[in-house]
């Protein structure tokens, strides 16, 4: 996890799931590989400058003590520690409250039933990591929580840990809803009153800084003083922090002899075209359906583009053995096979629909020739697709269009074009502009947008929030 030690405290990172994929091998042994993910990619600039232990769940059930202790030797080598759970527990946690009851909730979807059974699961989870944790924390550990899976911990955490000068941080990498919804949610006490036991709470915008504020207030606690909270006695840092991603890593990809022969292929397949990439995971917030629709507009309303254009979606794959993804994924298809049999004509077809993850030396190929990159969140946290694409457009300047429901979007509006993503002429508009834009114009908002991505890197996300929250440690 780590490249050279910091100059900072003893540091753990807690996560529902450690960044990496595990597999058990011959002989009660284990591999480990470093995964994806939002999380790892906003961290991945933090590595590079700063040691820290990081614990989750490993992803699969070890019951034996001797597997347990051969797992924990296997990860010790990325400073991994595992918080072991079983199937049962982890499933209910994860699938059955995280993201059936409280994921849909924090991104204003509606219908969610609330069941008791689920809500026991992701405490009893809370509490494991918990008791890990402060088991592991020595006086002054620096403990940083990250999102909606493990609300509860830093209360547990600091019930734990009375006896250890420790510091807490939690950050929410979704939106917090605004008051009105998140009182619909019957334990949204319990959840507030769990994150208000940190030193210092980060949210990606000011929006959602100030919707949770508000809904602290309803518990008594006392929001007098801008970025604080005084809660049972405690005062609360309350913060924006902007995340974001290492343009360099991009920027070296691009570099790569090989990525040079994709991208160089990809402009010759494509010649003449106008190219929109499209990477989402497969989830409701994503805004697929809404997309594929509206493209579908698009090529009937300009017909002068036909053959000129195609839109490369790459939808990566996600909580599969859900009933609710599955029907998503054959609402898409469908949308997507439609699309291609209207469209479509001996020379080609308009839409590419890759239902799969792609290797980043792939992705980095893709975001390089797109001219266009179209990204339609119902919801979002933030969305890092917006800044990778930016990282591999020094040389083509394409246009990013942006659903204004982006968390992104609060801070990238100036470089690119936003939309209301269930306003299908707004974004077919959007669309339209973007592939027909002059060059000083596309180049204008690349600069904008360069300097916004360079500006704010994983790297000065990870280390604004360690030292916000050294700087509560040392002051108590």
């Amino acid at each position: 996890m780590a490249r050279r030690e910091s100059t900072k405290q003893n540091l753990f990172v807690v996560s529902n799931r450690l960044p990496l994929s595990v597999k058990k091998a011959d002989e009660g042994s284990y591999q480990t590989s470093l995964s994806g993910g939002g999380l790892v990619t906003s961290l991945s600039g933090l590595t590079k400058t700063t040691q820290f232990s990081w614990f989750g769940w490993p992803g699969l059930d070890v019951a034996e003590e001797k597997d347990r202790e051969s797992l924990r030797k296997s990860l010790d080598e990325h400073n991994a520690i595992p918080i072991f759970l079983d199937n049962e527990l982890a499933h209910d946690h994860y699938n059955n409250f995280s993201n059936s009851i409280l994921w849909p909730s924090l991104h204003y979807q509606s219908g969610v039933s609330f069941e008791e059974g689920p809500w026991e699961s992701y405490k009893r989870v809370n509490e494991i990591f918990a008791d890990t944790i402060a088991e592991k924390a020595i006086p002054g550990t620096l403990i940083w929580v990250h999102d909606y899976h493990l609300m509860l911990l830093p209360r547990l955490l600091r019930d734990r840990l009375k006896d250890k000068n420790c510091a807490i941080g939690f950050s929410l990498h979704t939106p917090f809803p605004a008051g009105d919804w998140w009182r619909s949610l019957p334990v949204q006490k319990d959840l507030l009153d769990g994150m208000l036991a940190s030193d210092v709470i980060g949210f990606h915008t000011e929006e959602y800084k100030q919707n949770m504020i508000h809904s602290a207030e309803a518990l008594g606690a006392k929001t007098d003083t801008p970025g604080q909270i005084e809660y049972r006695g405690r005062k609360v840092v309350v913060e924006k922090f902007i995340v974001g991603i290492d343009p360099q890593k991009f920027a070296d990809s691009q570099a790569n002899d090989d990525v040079q022969k994709r991208i160089k292929e990809l402009q010759e397949r494509y010649k003449g075209m106008k190219i929109i990439i499209g990477v989402d995971r497969l989830d409701h917030i994503k805004g697929l359906t809404q997309k594929l629709k509206a493209y579908d507009t698009f090529l009937d309303q300009h017909p002068e583009l036909s053959n000129k254009v195609v839109l490369i979606q790459v939808a990566v794959p996600s909580r599969e053995d859900v009933k609710e993804y599955q029907d998503l994924e054959t609402e898409i298809s469908t949308i997507a096979g439609r699309i291609n049999g209207k469209h479509s004509t001996a020379d080609g077809c308009p839409l590419i629909y890759m239902h799969r993850s792609v290797n980043f030396s792939e992705l980095t190929a893709l975001y390089s020739v797109a001219d266009a990159c179209l990204l339609t969140s119902t919801r979002d946290g933030m969305n890092l697709v917006s800044f990778e694409y930016v990282a591999c457009q020094a040389q083509r300047h394409g246009v990013l269009v942006l659903s204004e429901f982006a968390g992104a979007a609060s801070f990238m509006k100036e470089g690119c074009l936003t939309f209301h993503p269930a306003n299908m002429a707004e974004m077919v508009d959007a669309l339209h502009k973007a592939v027909t834009m002059g060059d000083e114009d596309r180049e204008k908002n690349y600069e904008t947008l360069r300097k916004f991505i360079e500006t704010n890197t994983s790297a000065k996300w990870g280390e604004t929030f360690i030292s916000t929250l050294y700087g509560r440690l040392t002051s108590s």
